[in-house]
Formats: structure tokens, sequence, C-alpha cells
């Protein structure tokens, strides 16, 4: 698993390969708005909603963000719930809340500039070795490599080396790999290449190997197997949760709460909602949860209708239940929400599903919203 030692001809192939890949790059990269910049800021904005999601979905994220927020001053001075919304439907929030954060330590403690040293990079909320090699390397040119499940990949193949990038000794290996392959006039360049490489050609399942621009030196290739590496990790087992979602609702208005239910979508709007691993036991939680925090009583033990949702491993069957509002609801824990305006509102992906569900219902003059339910049957099977 260890990567060879370094020697004279090692270094000649290397400067091949990084001769290679860069040339390929400049005729072959794709147009991306963060490419048109090397301002840190703008790069760390991409780097971080690029975290775990396509770039094909990042791209009017940050344009749109970009816009909300041009500079780390706009972005530290504004409220976090501004900062939600313009995530909103993104996913994976906590980035947000770290952004935001590392927004107002980078105006605090280091004048308003993304700094440009890695130990001080490291500092910001959210930052970690990846994000600080990559802002550095391309907004600064310093001589960090990156190391993405993309470039991991590609690295992998070229050395033909066992392994996942969970695993240290295999971590190890593509990143001392990397750094000695990496360009040392133009290391952001050589980072963008070898993860666009990995996104484009040097694909997971079946990699596009005849227009690769490293073929030649490529082990795995040269083996006739480079789909088997690197090794794929182990997963973890998809886990299915019920959780029980209550509807209040006042003509096209609902009410929503911060946070889902066990620390989950803390910083988002959401149904008010309690997790179990049965339909009862979530809607028990859901009631006990409602009791406690006074804030409205059931209509009915049976939902109206059930939604599927995936967040990271859990399989999330929500089930819907109408309820209304008691006396002496704390005004502080909800919030009344406009259907017709929830497009803009910082909500979750789930709440966004639901009130699909809900607008049905206000649309369809045959289907009523009362104490006895709706007489819609379930959107999805519910399991048992």
């Amino acid at each position: 698993m260890k990567a060879p030692a370094e020697s004279s001809a090692n270094k000649l192939q290397n400067g091949a390969i990084r001769r290679a890949l860069l040339n390929w790059h400049r005729a072959h990269a794709r147009d991306l708005p963060w490419r048109r910049t090397r301002d840190p800021y703008a790069v760390w904005v991409s780097e971080v909603m690029l975290q775990q999601t396509q770039v094909t979905t990042v791209v009017p994220y940050y344009e749109r963000f970009l816009r909300a927020f041009p500079t780390i001053e706009r972005l530290a001075r504004s409220p976090f719930e501004k900062v939600a919304k313009q995530w909103s439907g993104l996913g994976y929030y906590r980035r947000a809340r770290y952004l935001h954060s590392a927004a107002r330590k980078v105006m605090k403690d280091f004048g308003g500039q993304f700094p440009p040293e890695y130990s001080l990079a490291r500092q910001l909320p959210g930052v970690g070795h990846y994000t600080a090699c990559a802002v550095l390397s391309i907004a600064y040119n310093q001589p960090l490599a990156v190391m993405d499940g993309n470039a991991a990949r590609v690295m992998a193949r070229l050395a033909a080396l066992r392994g996942h990038l969970q695993q240290s000794r295999f971590r190890h290996a593509v990143e001392e790999m990397a750094q000695r392959l990496l360009s040392p006039r133009e290391p952001g360049l050589f980072n963008q290449a070898i993860m666009e490489l990995g996104q484009t050609v040097c694909l997971k399942g079946v990699p596009h190997c005849p227009i690769c621009p490293v073929r030649a030196w490529c082990h795995a290739w040269s083996q006739g197997q480079p789909e088997s590496y690197p090794q794929p990790r182990p997963r973890r087992p998809t886990e299915a949760r019920h959780l029980a979602t209550a509807v209040i609702r006042k003509g096209k208005r609902i009410v929503l709460t911060q946070g889902l239910d066990e620390g989950l979508l803390d910083d988002l709007w959401n149904f008010p909602a309690a997790f179990g691993s049965s339909p009862q036991e979530a809607f028990e939680n859901l009631q006990n949860k409602l009791m406690k925090e006074t804030l409205a009583a059931i209509h009915r033990r049976s939902p109206i209708a059930t939604v599927q949702h995936r967040i990271t491993y859990r399989l999330i069957y929500a089930e819907i239940y109408p309820a209304t509002l008691r006396n002496g609801t704390r005004a502080d824990a909800l919030r009344w929400f406009a259907l017709n305006e929830l497009d803009d509102a910082p909500i979750s992906q789930l709440t966004r599903k639901i009130a699909k569900v809900i607008q049905r219902t206000t649309n369809a003059p045959s289907q009523t919203w009362s104490r006895s339910g709706s007489a819609m049957r379930p959107l999805e099977p519910t399991p048992r």
C-alpha cells in the first residue's frame, strides 16, 4: 500500500504526468464560476459548498450566495437566518453555520481576510485539512496538495494502491503521492486538474480510460482493471426511522418550529416532529413533545399521509398528523409561514415535501382539513 520512494526516474515520470495533466486541464476544464477568480473568500465558499455535493447542484447556489453576500464582511454582519435562507435546499446545513461563524472570526481576528497561513486557517470553524489546503493553494498559490475522493481515486489507480480513504495507511500513501506530483509553480491549478480528472474522466464506475491524459503511466489501466481501484469504503447500514409530524394550519398558513428532532436541522424551520422506531412510538413521542412545549393537540391517531426522505444514513418515513394550537403556546417557539412563500424561506427539504402534501389539500376543494383529518390516501406505504 505504501507509495514507492522518490527516485530520479520517478521525478522524470512525475514531471511528465504533471505536464500532461495541466495541459489537458487547460484544454478541457469545465468553465465553472469559482474558477474565474482567486479571491480567497469566493474560493472558500465554493469549497465549502462542494463538500459532498455535486458540481451541477452547487453552481446556482454559489452564484446566488455571492450575490447576497459578496464579501466576508457582508456575510459576517448578516443574521444567520438570512444565510440559512440562501443555503436552503443545498443540504448539510452545518456547513452554513460553520461558514457564518468562521466569517465572523475572520472579521474579528484576521482583519477581514482569509488567513494565508495553514495553522491560522485551521483555527476557523469548519475549516479542516482539505479546505485549508484547497483555499491556500488556489487563492494563495501555496504548494499544498488536496485530497478528496476524486483525487484519491486518480492516485490509487495511477499507482495501483489498494485500500480506501477511511484507512489511515491508504490516505497517507495517496497524500504523499499527490504532494510529490504537485506542480510547485501552479499548485492550485494542479489540484483543480486532478479533481477535474476524477470528476469527468477517471470515474468511479466506468472510467473513460481511452481519453485519459495520464493513461500511459496508470498501473491500474495496464493491469486491465482500473475500476477495482480504490476499494469501496464500508457503508454505514441504512437506518429506517419513523418521524411523526404535526401540521398546524390556518387557511394557507402553517406553523413551523426551529429544528427537527434528535439535534437534526437545528438551524432550519420544520414542522413540529419526533422520531421513533415505529409509527406508534414516533406518535407517542410527538404527543409528549407537544404536551411538554404546549404547542398543539393532535386530532387523530392515524396519519393522513406519509412522506419518504433521506438524511445521510437515515431513511425517514414522515407520518403527517393534523393538529391545532393550545392556549398559552409560547410565541417564540414557533412561527407562521405562508404556504406560497416557502420557496424563499430557510426550511428543510423534508419540510418542503410535507408542504407540497398540504398544498394539494389546499388546492383541492373536495378535500378538507378538519379534526377528523383529510381523506387523502398515503403517498407512500409505511413499512411495518
